[in-house]
């Protein structure tokens, strides 16, 4: 039942709140994102992305409305708020602009309805509060020919630009290490870093624009950063002295700022270099051994409703929401009789109200997070539900966080609570009449096989 549901929520990678909420006319609660728990505090981009930034300015599908690239939320917020038009998967259009161009020719030229699916909230409320809103994404095989056209197109123009760089000759740096000038071929630079300074950023025929590459890291290391942790310092020596002694010197993977300078990210729709690398990874592990027996699962950690402690066990969260906040879900669960689908939308519309800085107890709106998190620690609010029609609604099956763990731990009371009702009840046995047993016998179907068995032989 659970895995159904968590496949309904994914099946269009939308952002939930854009998909199934009714958005304020303020923007204040618009979602442009999936909203997602961080899995380690970190300081960086953590949108992968192999989009190069360009001039051409991002037009809207139905007005004369238009930004700079930059400011692609700004669009997409319009969309949503004027248009109630929602894309999805945004970030894996290879061509953002050419994108909106297109379906801006072809909305002029048949109805919406013909190419997006249709969403409409509040479907059981009343009609004067439902709205209807349209969803483009590669479901329909159009929009998913396009995007690969588009992503086709731009491997392409990094293949040829990279083929370009391989032949350049008038290649012209300093090492950012030494200061030892290199002419000729990018790869004499990138080569001696790797051998001199043991600082590679990969093999040259892995790397395109590369000239661009090596400027945003000398720009962090005039900055003072450091290129691995990306932690900055008071003075050059004591940034060398930290990248020499921590074996700092290469550059973190999981910023997604470098991506564009990979091939690899343009190789594939979607795919971002470590999907890419595990794949292969995988099959030479398949070709080489089938033995699991020394694999370990990493444990999914669901996050507290309220603060952001984390638990590994469903017995340690509910503990914790208990003991910490005072948070009984297994007592609303049992007071209030939840099925799996009612608790999944109580988390999830819990979530969404602290999320925007709301109480759920009261409705009252607050300036931040923790302003709410107090009343309604100080108001007694943690386990004062509004009326059950205000949160078992429809939007709120989609998760308010994709990688929401605790809903992975909700149980089903009728599965659950059911079997246990039925295992200490009597089932009736009906018993076989035999008031006249003498006709009973002389009818037996045993008595009548007995009869045919004699007369064949």
């Amino acid at each position: 039942m659970a895995s159904d549901w968590f496949d309904l929520c994914y099946l269009h990678h939308v952002t939930p709140d854009m998909a199934a909420s009714e958005p304020s006319k303020d923007g204040k609660d618009s979602i442009l994102e999936p909203l997602c728990f961080p899995d380690q505090p970190a300081d960086i981009s953590s949108s992968p992305g192999v989009q190069c930034p360009g001039s051409e300015p991002l037009v809207c599908l139905f007005c004369s409305e238009s930004v700079p690239p930059p400011r692609k939320d700004v669009l997409l917020r319009h969309l949503l708020m004027e248009h109630k038009l929602v894309i999805a998967d945004v970030k894996l259009i290879a061509d953002v602009p050419k994108y909106l161009l297109y379906w801006k020719g072809r909305f002029l030229e048949q109805p919406l309805t013909d190419f997006c699916s249709v969403i409409k909230t509040n479907s059981t409320g009343p009609v004067e509060k439902q709205e209807d809103y349209f969803l483009l994404c590669d479901v329909l095989p159009e929009d998913r020919v396009l995007r690969e056209k588009l992503q086709q197109k731009r491997l392409e123009e990094v293949l040829e630009q990279q083929q370009k760089e391989r032949d350049d000759s008038s290649f012209h740096r300093l090492c950012m290490f030494c200061s030892e000038e290199f002419t000729g071929n990018r790869s004499s630079l990138l080569n001696h870093m790797a051998r001199e300074h043991s600082f590679s950023i990969g093999l040259p025929d892995n790397i395109v624009y590369c000239s661009e590459f090596l400027d945003t890291l000398q720009d962090k290391l005039d900055s003072l950063q450091c290129l691995y942790c990306e932690k900055t310092f008071r003075d050059k020596t004591t940034l060398k002295d930290h990248m020499r002694k921590k074996a700092h010197r290469r550059i973190n993977a999981k910023n997604h700022e470098y991506d564009r300078f990979y091939v690899i990210n343009y190789l594939e729709l979607g795919k971002t270099w470590e999907e890419v690398q595990s794949e292969d990874d995988r099959e030479l592990a398949d070709d080489e051994d089938d033995d699991w027996s020394d694999w370990q699962a990493h444990p999914v950690s669901a996050v507290c409703l309220f603060c952001d402690h984390q638990s590994e066990t469903l017995e340690q969260i509910y503990a914790h929401m208990k003991g910490a906040h005072g948070f009984d879900l297994h007592l609303l669960k049992t007071e209030l009789n939840l099925k799996f689908y009612q608790q999944v939308k109580l988390v999830n519309f819990i979530r969404r109200q602290i999320h925007q800085s709301r109480c759920y107890g009261c409705t009252r709106m607050f300036d931040c997070r923790a302003d709410a998190l107090r009343h309604i620690a100080a108001e007694g609010h943690v386990m004062k539900l509004p009326e059950m029609s205000a949160w078992d609604q429809p939007q709120y099956y989609f998760p308010t966080y994709e990688n929401d763990a605790l809903l992975c731990t909700l149980s089903d009371s009728e599965e659950g609570d059911g079997d246990e009702e039925h295992r200490g009840e009597e089932i009736p046995v009906i018993a076989e009449d035999i008031s006249n047993l003498r006709a009973l016998k002389q009818s037996s179907v045993l008595k009548q096989l007995l009869k045919e068995r004699g007369g064949s032989s």
